[in-house]
Order: structure tokens, then sequence, then C-alpha cells
């Protein structure tokens, strides 16, 4: 092997390693909002300290991305606030809301099926059609879900149905942030754009707190401390740096295919940790809807140079 491709061997071996280590760490947030649930604090407390704690390290990646750049015109501002509210306030709520009705391993499946959602939208608001294989992916995973869903919905009743839902429109929110953020990631650069967006969330969801809960919702357990502590560097924070180190050295494209390891640490932290149960069921739904997303990922039209 020559040099030069020991080090470009070397630099994907780090780039799938940073990948996979992000796709674990940003799957464990269902986790640690289960385990928080059962300390007695609801959706709006929870996500107050999630981003209370996760403030600091946006505000600080904001102003380092932003060093040495062209000062934000009105227009940035206003589209930064549009993405901050869809992308990381609203679908960061609706994903903790449904939390509390469904199990982990459903709420990732949900979640996965975020780029069919991007395609939907990309229909409606632009008239991009999906080609054949496309179409049979979305089905494959739709059905997966659908299996996982029945399954829950049998053993635990009615309120799953509302959990998720929650947890879809959290993903709609989030393909709707994905749609509108390309123009503004060209000219601000990821970093900064994701720093300023997610600064924007901690800020909504801290006032969201305020406004609706009296200041004595905020004397919780400790465990529900530490726990959001957790959740705001190690399943928050951290992911969004590594996702963004792995795409610079071994492409968007491939950091997607990696995170379909997601899914599957979820359910087994979910097993493990939660002591959720792992069936048939959700088995055959797991498999149905990674092999939905890796066909409908591969046939994916490339992105314009």
């Amino acid at each position: 092997m020559t040099p030069n491709a020991s080090v470009a061997s070397k630099h994907r071996a780090t780039g799938l390693l940073l990948a996979t280590t992000g796709a674990i760490a940003f799957s464990g947030k269902a986790i640690i909002v289960k385990l928080a649930y059962r300390h007695g604090v609801d959706a709006v407390t929870l996500i107050m300290y999630r981003m209370l704690f996760a403030l600091p390290i946006f505000a600080l990646m904001a102003w380092w991305a932003s060093r040495g750049k062209a000062p934000l015109t009105q227009k940035d501002w206003l589209g930064i606030g549009g993405l901050g509210f869809s992308g990381y306030y609203l679908a960061s709520f609706l994903d903790f809301a449904g939390l509390s009705y469904i199990s982990a391993s459903l709420e990732r499946l949900i979640l996965y099926l975020n780029p069919t959602l991007v395609l939907a939208l990309a229909w409606l608001l632009y008239r991009r059609r999906a080609g054949r294989r496309q179409a049979l992916g979305m089905l494959v995973s739709y059905a997966g879900v659908l299996l996982v869903f029945g399954h829950e919905v049998r053993l635990d009743g009615g309120d799953v149905a509302l959990g998720a839902l929650l947890v879809f429109l959290s993903a709609l929110s989030y393909a709707y942030y994905l749609i509108f953020s390309g123009e503004m990631v060209q000219r601000l650069g990821s970093l900064r754009l994701v720093g300023l967006a997610t600064t924007v969330a901690c800020l909504l969801c801290i006032a969201q707190f305020a406004l609706l809960r009296p200041l004595a919702a905020a004397l919780v357990a400790p465990e529900v401390i530490w726990l959001s502590v957790l959740n705001a560097t190690l399943c928050t924070a951290l992911p969004v740096l590594l996702v963004m180190m792995a795409i610079e050295r071994i492409g968007a494209s491939t950091v997607s295919q990696v995170g379909m390891v997601g899914p599957m640490s979820t359910i087994l932290m979910g097993v493990v940790i939660l002591g959720e149960p792992f069936t048939l069921w959700v088995a055959a739904g797991t498999l149905l809807v990674i092999a939905g997303i890796f066909v409908f990922s591969r046939s994916a039209p490339a992105p314009p140079a």
C-alpha cells in the first residue's frame, strides 16, 4: 500500500468511526428521556433542562463559527429563527412528548423515516417526483413502522397512537428544517447555522418552561438533572460535532448509510437498559425499516455539484 493510500484508508476509517459513534450517541437520547420520565418529570420541564445545559455549548459553537465572518442581515436572523423553531425546538419538544407514550424502539424507527418525509415535502412544495425504487423503499419502511406500531397498540392501547403521531410530527418538523436550510447552509456554513439555530431553540425551550410552568416545577429529582446533563452533552452536542467531522472525511452519503446503526443501537439499549421487550414483531419491523431506507437512499438522485 502506498503512503497516500494508507493515509486515505486511515482517513476513511476515522470517518467511519466518527459517524458510527455519533449515530450511537444520538440514538441514546430516547433512552435517557425514558429513564428521566421514571422520576415524574414532564416533557416541558425535561426539555428545558436539556436545552439549558446545551445552551453554552451551542452558543460557543455559534461564536466560534462566526469569527471573521460577515455580520448577519435581518433576513438571516429571520431564517435562523424559523429554522431553529422548526428543526430543533418544535421537533425536539414533539419527540420528548411522544416518548412518554411509546417505546424508544418505535420512536427511533419513526424518526428514521425522515428521508422519506423530506422527499414528500419536496414533492408537495416543488413537485419533485419519486422514482420507482424510492417509492418501493418508502413502502417497505412504512410497513415496518406499522408492524411495530400495531404490536405496541395491542400491548399498550390507544396512547401509543398519540405518541406515534407526536413523534411523526417531530420527524416532519425536522424534514421541513432540512428542506429550507440548504440555501442558508451554503451561505453561512453548517457549523455556524447549527450553532445559531440550536441556540434559538434552547432559548425557546427555556421561555416555554417560564411561561407554562411555575418556578417550583424546576425542583426535580437529582437523577433528572444528571440525565439532562448527559443528554445535552453526550446525546446532543457531541453527535452534532462527530457527524459533521465524519461528513468532512467520508461524505454525507456514506455517513447516512452508517447512520443505519442508530435504530439497532436504540433497540439494544432499550432492551438492556429499559427492559423493553425484543419480540419477533420488533425485529421484523426494524429489518423492514432499515431495508426500505437502504433501498430509498441508494436510489436517491445525486445532489447537483
